[in-house]
């Protein structure tokens, strides 16, 4: 099966020939130069031999090989994962033969000199070895898919193999089970356990960059529920859950899915591409559908057509490519697309026509930055895009056009700004540029290295073959007609400053707001201490802890500040020195997920930036002293404000209110010109300038607030690591002298490395040893060094654990948690230099025990590195880490639910009477004479009204077989009514004071029995403190708690009924008990906080969601903080009764561990205003009825409705929805 393939003609080029003379030798020798051969048909090539020119001086000492299927778009043979030259020849006649590792299949091959015989010129004989390659092939539109199913008649088996090749591949669906997607370049396998995108789970992800139109293997192998996922030569097993791992597979859709297939994948479009060899259990799937025996929906060829693409690889810094440049009047318009992984280099620029300046649009921070230079100043700088290296093509177009000029990305994210020169290049147009002073460009930023295609100029296509070809502009250390970009991203490198450091001690501050939030801190003032152990002091910031953890930084002037006309003063400038310095501010903004600073302008007849086309009157500096023409609202560089991009101005003409110059106050409402500035990289504002204001009437304010940041990228920026062999790799870890690493982890192994670099003899490593022992370990020529810390409880619990080790040249250190933390001393007499030569790994890649589980917050001599952006691209290593509320939930108090973010956790305060951060802050309300809430569940006749006779029925045979009730007074008004519950059956339950102060619950479970009144408290309770109450009943049995400060708990005994009571809902009569009537009568002064019933909060209601609660507040009510003095763990007294009304044998009931904050919610009566009102509903009697088992309901729990409505939430009611008056 081995055939030989004789390139060139016997008599001049053949290799091992016996006669005859040739070769290919170039014009020029220079590394421009390649040979390309053209075979029959895609071959499958398996070896390469070499010879020089015959008789002569030439031959190739190095050189590169390149595969294609289509002559463009070019693949460089890979040796172990990475590009590598082959060695040629050294003379002209011996052959130099190479066995290819893995066989490359092609139609198209490339040489590509690099070194030859500098003392002859570029000659080359050449031959290839391998095989026909056959194999069948469908091509897919994007619209069409085929639909194969195996054949039912076969008996199930345990074993069942898919393979193919892909080109291409966008989305892909598997069955109904399995789904096979290519998202943002990588391959994910997901299972659906339903018909909804909610139940589509990704099992895992594989491979980098696969749209790269080169050939791609996959195969998903499945023996009963363990899978093996392959792609390329990567390789992952997983374990199916036990439900599918005897399932069988009725349907395989290839090539896409169907409408409703594709909602509920990522990308939501159908394969565009081709597939190859398509093979289940050995079955050719394509065969099958050339014969018609599989289902083919759309149009589908059974040939590999695709576009032609000429990339180019900016490879090496001194990449560029220079285009002539044809002038085309004042319009001008350059477009590429591009794809790196670096944040920063510069994409084009050039000098523009008349001298006018010069122009540089370049990454910074990920995100593409145009600025126009002249003379050194600043003259345009606009900003757009976002995370553009991520490895994926985007989008670039510049263009000008009647003195606007437009930077967009991805035909979505644009930014302008307007110019009075014309924008276009004198001559050239630079793409990429050396940071070389010798260069015919300037650069300086970094320089792009990266890839570029489909770049037009004027709305021409640039050819970049002519280009190669030396027929149009000029190139130099560019990869022609191939992208040569990594699959997984390149090293970065970065600076560790040296210093001695003769003390450790353990940082005593956080990084972040953030961090401290999750220390369970609330609002406050709190030192940041940005770098851990560099440079940068700590600094006392305010850290605003609500839904985000807000860090403000002030300044010295955040107040309204107005201006009048001044004899002699043309502008006024105003200068802001803010709380921390410049450093501190820059490391907090980087480390900041987003930041923001108020900026308003209020004016009368003082024109702003004089917009559209005029010199601005006014401008603001920001961090690195550039002035900036946009106001708050507005997109950088827009010279614009807030109303201006969202055309509401109040005269359609300006781009700002105040340039109407009216002659009026715009200081209320949309009519002045505030808003907030969000673009990280001008932040903050350093100094204000206003300048139109020296005219006779002229008047301004103005108000710059502080700057507010919140999140911290650092501090979870995490991977996890699912196999033991999983490992990131970095590069090499300078800490010769000093090390300092701290991270955090958590796991559910035994034990595992953490991290590891080694050199030759040298190594630092730390890993988890045992369940209980974290090993600090290094090696600097003296002997390997151990620093150990033991834990009293096992680390490996799922929840996050800290770890600092510290190394100088005196002692090392290591501190786990707040545990007590271990050093050891350094040799006095000794080598003291850490020397390490290969990469950094996370995890291990040496014989070691890697890690198995997320790590988190590495950082290295106080650099913090990026593992979700190394994991992106990295098998078997996941981005990011969920499970933050095992170690965090904790900190949700109240019955608040911890709910799971991407990067950490907030506390659901929807079933708790408490709000804030963690549903800490008690909801308190000072009540008069003549206020009250009541809140209503549903009413009976918007069942009569809006649903039918037998839901109604249902709804009005509802029983409620227990209460949980709690709520916090203060007052000295006996006797009081505090809280009364109302059913329409004339059921109800009280809490009042009476005449001597003495608590007692009053309970109504049947209207034709009198209430039985239960006293909680002998003691008087109107003496102006602050108590708490529980009242809770679970069928016949009633507990009454009253907590209070300082005292002991006492139970007082109770026997069980003997039938089961409930309380019924929907009463008829408008009955009210006589002294329940006198007591509303007196109304209530006092205070009511965190007032709850089962799992509605009233109160909170009333005061917080007004609008969108069903409450009725009469008379006044506001917040108010007279209930936040009762300590969080106050001892109880508790009393336990009966419902009987006949005393039995008794037995002491125990509720220490009872959470009582979170239990009420309820309605305060306090005026005889509220008993008319509730008079008002009712009016339904109803006198017979038959009890229902309780059903499954669902709780309401909507931003329209920011508090759970289902009074019933709880193990020991029904679970309907209920009707109550309150």
């Amino acid at each position: 099966n081995f055939s030989l393939f004789v390139i060139f003609k016997k008599t001049f080029a053949c290799v091992l020939c016996p006669a005859g003379a040739g070769g290919w030798s170039p014009l020029d020798s220079n590394k421009y130069q390649w040979l390309e051969i053209k075979l029959e048909q895609r071959t499958e090539i398996t070896a390469i031999s070499t010879q020089g020119r015959y008789g002569s001086s030439d031959w190739l000492t190095r050189y590169l090989l390149m595969f294609s299927d289509t002559g463009h778009n070019w693949r460089p043979y890979r040796q172990e994962d990475s590009i590598g030259a082959f060695s040629g020849n050294s003379n002209a006649d011996s052959v130099v033969m190479y066995k290819l590792q893995q066989p490359v299949i092609a139609q198209y091959v490339r040489i590509l000199p690099l070194h030859w015989n500098p003392n002859g010129r570029i000659g080359l004989r050449l031959e290839a070895y391998g095989c026909q390659y056959k194999s069948d092939v469908v091509g897919f539109d994007g619209s069409a898919h085929l639909l194969f199913r195996p054949d039912p008649s076969a008996s199930p088996a345990d074993r069942d193999v898919l393979s193919m090749n892909f080109k291409t591949l966008l989305n892909s669906g598997i069955g109904h089970t399995l789904t096979l997607e290519l998202f943002r370049g990588k391959l994910l396998l997901q299972l659906r356990k339903g018909g909804s995108s909610a139940d589509l789970h990704p099992l895992v992800s594989l491979g980098s960059l696969l749209d790269d139109q080169h050939w791609h293997h996959v195969s998903v192998e499945r023996v009963r529920g363990l899978v093996n996922f392959t792609v390329d030569k990567n390789t992952q097993q997983f374990q199916l859950p036990e439900s599918w791992s005897h399932s069988e597979i009725n349907e395989i859709s290839f090539g896409g899915a169907s409408a409703a297939g594709l909602q509920k994948s990522h990308s939501r479009r159908n394969f565009n591409g081709c597939l190859e060899n398509v093979l289940y259990n050995d079955i050719s799937v394509i065969e099958r559908a050339e014969e018609l025996q599989v289902s083919i929906r759309g149009n589908v060829s059974f040939t590999c057509t695709e576009s032609i693409d000429v990339p180019v690889t900016f490879a090496s810094p001194g990449s560029f490519l220079a285009l002539p440049w044809v002038s085309g009047g004042e319009s001008a318009s350059v477009a590429l697309q591009f794809r790196t992984w670096n944040r920063a280099g510069l994409l084009m620029t050039f000098d523009l026509q008349h001298n006018a300046g010069t122009l540089w649009l370049y990454l910074s921070e990920a995100r593409a930055r145009l600025q126009i230079h002249k003379t050194g100043r600043i003259m345009t700088d606009i900003t757009a895009g976002a995370s553009l290296n991520d490895g994926q093509w985007h989008s670039l177009e510049l263009a000008v056009r009647r003195g606007r000029l437009a930077v967009t990305l991805d035909r979505t994210d644009s930014s302008t700004a307007s110019t009075s020169f014309p924008v276009a290049p004198d001559s050239q147009l630079f793409l990429g540029c050396p940071d070389t002073e010798d260069s015919s460009c300037r650069n300086p930023f970094n320089v792009f290295r990266g890839c570029m295609r489909l770049i037009r100029t004027g709305g021409a296509l640039v050819d970049l073959i002519r280009v190669q070809q030396m027929l149009f502009g000029n190139f130099s250390n560019l990869q022609m007609d191939m992208c040569g970009i990594c699959t997984c991203i390149p090293s970065h490198c970065f600076s560790v400053t040296t210093t001695f450091v003769f003390s450790i001690q353990q940082a005593i501050y956080e990084a972040s707001c953030e961090a401290y939030k999750h220390k369970g801190n609330t609002s406050g003032f709190y030192y940041i201490d940005v770098d851990g152990s560099g440079p940068i002091k700590p600094q006392l910031i305010y850290c605003n802890m609500s839904d985000k953890a807000w860090m403000v930084i002030q300044h010295n002037n955040t107040e309204l500040t107005k201006l009048k006309v001044s004899s002699g003063i043309n502008q006024h400038l105003a200068h802001f020195n803010y709380s921390a310095d410049v450093e501190q501010i820059q490391a907090i903004i980087t480390q900041a997920e987003y930041c923001e600073q108020e900026l308003s302008y209020h004016c009368k007849k003082s024109r702003l930036l004089n917009t559209p086309d005029g010199a601005p009157f006014s401008w603001w500096v920001g961090r690195s002293g550039e002035a900036h023409m946009y106001w708050g609202g507005a997109v950088p560089g827009s010279q614009q404000c807030a109303c201006g991009l969202q055309d509401n101005c109040v005269h359609p003409e300006h781009f700002c209110n105040c340039d109407a110059d009216s002659k009026e106050w715009y200081f209320f409402g949309r009519s002045n010109d505030s808003g907030l500035l969000s673009h990280k990289e001008h932040l903050p504002v350093r100094a204000l300038t206003v300048g139109d204001i020296n005219r006779s009437g002229s008047e301004a304010a103005y108000r710059v607030g502080p700057l507010q940041c919140y999140g911290d990228n650092n501090f979870w920026n995490a991977a996890y690591f699912n196999k033991e062999t999983s490992y990131l790799h970095f590069p090499t870890f300078h800490g010769e002298l000093s090390a300092d690493i701290s991270f955090l982890f958590k796991t559910s192994s035994s034990s595992g490395v953490f991290l590891e670099n080694l050199g030759i003899k040298d190594f630092i490593r730390i890993e988890l040893s045992s369940p209980t022992r974290v090993l600090f370990s290094f090696d600097v020529g003296n002997g390997p060094l151990e620093v150990k810390v033991e834990t009293p409880a096992a680390l490996n619990d799922e929840r996050w654990h800290h770890v600092r080790a510290e190394r100088n040249v005196k002692e090392a250190s290591l501190y786990v948690d707040h545990h007590p933390g271990a050093v050891q001393k350094a040799p006095a007499d000794g080598h003291i230099h850490l020397q390490l030569n290969s990469q950094l790994f996370v995890g291990t890649a040496s014989r070691q025990k890697g890690f198995l589980g997320c790590i988190r917050s590495l950082k290295l001599n106080g650099k913090t590195l990026d593992l979700e952006e190394r994991a992106e691209i990295t098998p078997e290593v996941t981005p990011g880490c969920p499970g933050h509320c095992s170690s965090y939930g904790g900190l949700c108090q109240n019955h608040g639910s911890c709910v799971e973010d991407h990067s950490g956790f907030t506390c659901d305060c929807s079933l708790s009477a408490f709000t804030g951060t963690f549903c800490h802050k008690d909801v308190s309300a000072f009540f008069k004479p003549g206020t009250s809430v009541m809140y209503t569940f549903k009413e009976p006749y918007e069942l009569n009204r809006n649903v039918s006779a037998q839901s109604s029925s249902i709804y009005s045979d509802l029983t409620l077989r227990g209460e949980n009730v709690s709520l916090s007074f203060r007052t000295s008004q006996a006797p009081a009514l505090l809280l009364y519950i109302s059913s329409y059956y004339r059921e109800f339950l009280a809490v009042l004071l009476d005449r001597n102060g003495h608590l007692d619950v009053r309970y109504k479970l049947q209207h034709n029995r009198d209430a039985e009144v239960f006293r909680a408290s002998g003691r008087n309770l109107a003496n102006g403190l602050l108590h708490r109450v529980s009242v809770q009943r679970l069928t016949e049995t009633l507990s009454i708690q009253v907590l209070r400060r300082r005292s002991k708990s006492t139970s007082l005994i109770l026997s069980p009924l003997n039938t089961q009571m409930h309380l019924f809902l929907f009463a008829e009569s408008g009955e009210v008990d006589p002294e329940i009537a006198r007591l509303n009568a007196l109304g209530f002064t006092g205070c009511l906080s965190v007032v709850q019933f089962n799992s509605i909060s009233p109160l909170k209601a009333a005061l917080l969601y007004p609008d969108t609660s069903p409450v009725i507040v009469t008379g006044p009510l506001s917040e108010s903080s007279c209930g936040s003095s009762l300590p969080t763990n106050p001892y109880a007294a508790e009393t336990t009764h009966s419902l009987t009304g006949t005393p039995s044998t008794l037995t002491p009931t125990s509720f220490n561990n009872l959470v009582i904050d979170s239990v009420i919610a309820v309605v305060i009566f306090v005026s005889l205003a509220a008993l008319a009102v509730m008079a008002r509903f009712l009016y339904r009697r109803k006198e017979t009825f038959q009890p229902q088992e309780p059903k499954a309901g669902k709780t309401d729990d909507s931003p329209q409705t920011p508090f759970n409505t289902d009074p019933n939430s709880q193990s020991i009611v029904s679970d309907y929805q209920k009707e109550y008056f309150i």
